[in-house]
């Protein structure tokens, strides 16, 4: 028995948002979610406003998301967007404005007070549905356009920590490659290995079902067949949707799955060492693979063929050309970041056993 539920409406190609304006509108006053630079710079934020302003639609932007958007940041958004009276949202960026958004729609309808506090975000302990969303994403890597969750910066915890509904599935989502065409090359080599993550941990997960799979296969095929690319230079401009798609399949699998603990695992990195979310999954995407495999080496034929790749060291050797990385761990701080990384839900997700001595000893083979 499984289930498959992903209620996210798509629209794909060129102008998808200009051409597409009853999918972008989804109320009568909007708060745009976008970060500094990446909605301007893509083109996607003058897209957007071009067709709220043919439509009369007021909207107001809120674009102090950071990267990796902490709690505080979002219930600010929150704040902004009831006190301006927004009943939708549009979030323009990568995973951080999209994130961010999934976080201000719930703030946006419930006030942090005595009822609901700052962090029962993470219980669900929310009375009012949060504000519908439109997502346009602008890299190709995190599939949060068609996912139920979102990761936020717990500074308390000195780390970042996932809230999960499926009442802040995106209503609508626009994948238009001319947003990605001009990422920096290290952003979109990032983002494409984040995407990468996705749909190993995905395909080799424990609640992986028949769907999952298929939408896995199909994803690592799409991004198998341009990856590579990324070692030499940007993507061509014609393939810059197929990126943006593969990401996609990926959210739609670990919509169904959940991630593993390469995540979990990822996050101290970002936390303490800034590493970018896609890097830090990548540096321990390959121990994964190699310890994945020892369980269901089937798996790990049918992923290295819809790569198009022959082994694990293929894909490691690749990894490493994309992910260029002199950061220094030491073995105390990996093993401090286990207390945290051992207590996430995904660890049960993972499809053989995993200790806090393993974390220890993973962390070590790929960091150290």
């Amino acid at each position: 028995m499984f289930t498959y539920h992903m209620p996210t409406k798509i629209t794909a190609g060129e102008n998808a948002v200009k051409n597409s304006p009853a999918e972008l509108i989804l109320g009568s006053k909007a708060i745009i979610v976008t970060g500094k630079t990446s909605g301007k710079r893509s083109g996607a934020l003058n897209d957007a406003v071009s067709v709220l302003d043919e439509h009369s639609i007021p909207y107001m932007i809120y674009d102090k998301v950071e990267n990796n958007p902490s709690i505080e940041s979002t219930a600010e958004g929150g704040a902004a967007a009831r006190e301006f009276g927004a009943d939708f949202i549009i979030a323009i960026g990568g995973g951080s404005p999209l994130d961010a958004a999934k976080a201000i729609a719930v703030y946006a309808a419930n006030t942090p007070g005595d009822d609901f506090k700052l962090y029962d975000i993470f219980t669900g302990s929310y009375k009012n549905k949060p504000l519908p969303m439109t997502a346009i994403p602008t890299t190709a890597g995190t599939g949060s356009e068609v996912t139920p969750y979102s990761i936020l910066t717990l500074h308390r915890e000195q780390t970042k920590k996932s809230f999960s509904s499926p009442e802040v599935f995106f209503k609508t989502a626009f994948l238009d490659g001319r947003y990605i065409a001009e990422l920096p090359l290290q952003t979109a080599r990032n983002t494409a290995v984040d995407a990468l993550s996705h749909l190993i941990e995905g395909f080799t997960n424990k609640n992986s079902s028949p769907s999952s799979d298929y939408i896995a296969l199909e994803g690592l095929r799409v991004l198998g067949n341009n990856i590579s690319i990324l070692k030499d230079g940007r993507p061509p401009a014609e393939l810059c949707t197929d990126f943006l798609w593969a990401a996609t399949l990926g959210g739609m699998v670990i919509a169904q799955t959940g991630t593993t603990i390469v995540h979990s695992m990822g996050y101290p990195l970002t936390y303490h060492k800034n590493i970018p979310h896609g890097m830090a999954n990548g540096l321990l995407l390959g121990e994964y693979m190699r310890r994945a495999d020892l369980e269901m080496p089937w798996k790990t034929d049918l992923y290295l063929e819809a790569l198009g790749m022959d082994s694990i060291d293929e894909v490691c050797a690749l990894l490493k050309a994309l992910l260029p990385c002199d950061t220094v761990f030491t073995e105390e701080e990996l093993t401090e970041w286990t207390k945290t990384s051992i207590k996430a839900k995904n660890v049960r997700s993972c499809p053989f056993d995993v200790t806090r001595e393993l974390e220890i000893n993973m962390y070590k083979k790929c960091l150290l």
